[in-house]
């Protein structure tokens, strides 16, 4: 792993103007700070895949592999594609193939007015959510029998396994250490889904024992999705798996301002990981300098923290709420600014 290298895969929709943002602020620090950071960029993307017909190039994995440190991606969803195989082979291809277990998703509120909930503040909405990304039911395992016909039948397989379930949540376990978190709670429905559930129960006890310092508890996910609305100071970490993580992480960015400022790692500890906003492509507004940028930079500054510039990364989350403070955002936000001028006002109030 080359630590200074960087993929930068901006991709499609809106994907290449937030990008471009994020890596106004990002190169401004590299520059300032001399970090040395390399960022080399890679065309793939849906016009590249009507082109060719090639998501990416043979070796390409390898080559993110054995010479990067880290992805910077954006947006993947073109309607000229409606089986989004291209997104597929590209994300979800990096997820499986790179082994990135880890999603990692803070929900932090970075100004009081962007909650949508009544009278919380940043204090209180300020955790972080593990998901499971390499297994569960988006494994791709299963089936169609009798397809198109009245006796039709889909069966979809959930996949855990204990390798899988034990090092996320050791993870989430590790990670409240570092930080000083005071508690984990698992989520999963293992009321219904005895058999995933009673694996994924047992683990989160039996790991918890290490951790002796660190509260841990359990709860239903639905039950979880109403104490997020209804209490969310009451979470520190928490972990689950890789769908219901998708549905609650989507959840936690609309509690910290919606999905425009939220940022994502794909991450194997000590591997080359993934980063990207978490916001889709959203094709109708490509070209039109409105995407809010903040989600962009936001996850540059997570990638600057996984590569160990921590004080960079604090620099540009300061920055990030600078703007919002002084209403210098886009639309979505409350402000008047594009893209391009609402990354401008980041970097100005960026302090190195």
């Amino acid at each position: 792993m080359n630590r200074q290298r960087i993929a930068v895969v901006p991709g499609d929709g809106i994907g290449p103007e937030v990008i471009a943002a994020g890596l106004t602020v990002l190169e401004r620090v590299n520059d300032e700070r001399k970090l040395g950071l390399e960022l080399v960029h890679f065309g793939w993307n849906a016009d590249e895949y009507l082109r060719t017909g090639i998501s990416m190039p043979p070796g390409a994995m390898d080559d993110i592999r054995d010479n990067y440190a880290a992805v910077y991606l954006g947006a993947f969803g073109d309607p000229r594609v409606p089986d989004m195989k291209h997104a597929a082979d590209i994300l979800l291809g990096m997820r499986f193939q790179l082994d990135l277990y880890v999603n990692y998703r803070p929900v932090k509120l970075l100004n009081d007015r962007l909650c949508p909930l009544k009278e919380k503040t940043r204090q209180q909405v300020d955790f972080v959510i593990f998901r499971e990304n390499t297994e569960g039911a988006y494994v791709g395992m299963g089936g169609i029998f009798k397809k198109g016909t009245s006796d039709e039948i889909a069966v979809q397989e959930d996949v855990s396994t204990r390798k899988g379930v034990e090092r996320i949540i050791r993870h989430a376990f590790e990670f409240a250490k570092a930080t000083g978190r005071k508690s984990v709670c698992m989520s999963d429905k293992n009321n219904v889904m005895r058999f995933g559930g009673d694996l994924w129960l047992r683990t989160f006890e039996e790991v918890a024992t290490e951790y002796p310092d660190i509260e841990h508890f359990h709860m239903f996910v639905d039950a979880l999705t109403m104490q997020m609305v209804r209490v969310p100071e009451m979470f520190d970490v928490i972990v689950t798996n890789n769908m219901f993580g998708d549905i609650v992480t989507d959840l936690g960015a609309a509690l910290q301002g919606g999905l425009g400022v939220a940022a994502s790692g794909n991450i194997h500890p000590g591997r080359v990981s993934l980063f990207e906003p978490i916001h889709g492509s959203a094709p109708k507004y490509a070209g039109k300098d409105v995407a809010n940028p903040i989600g962009a930079v936001l996850t540059a500054a997570m990638m600057l923290e996984y590569l160990g510039y921590q004080s960079e990364a604090d620099a540009i989350e300061h920055a990030v709420v600078a703007a919002i403070d002084a209403g210098e955002t886009t639309n979505d936000l409350g402000g008047t600014l594009g893209t391009k001028a609402a990354a401008a006002a980041i970097v100005k109030h960026l302090a190195l």
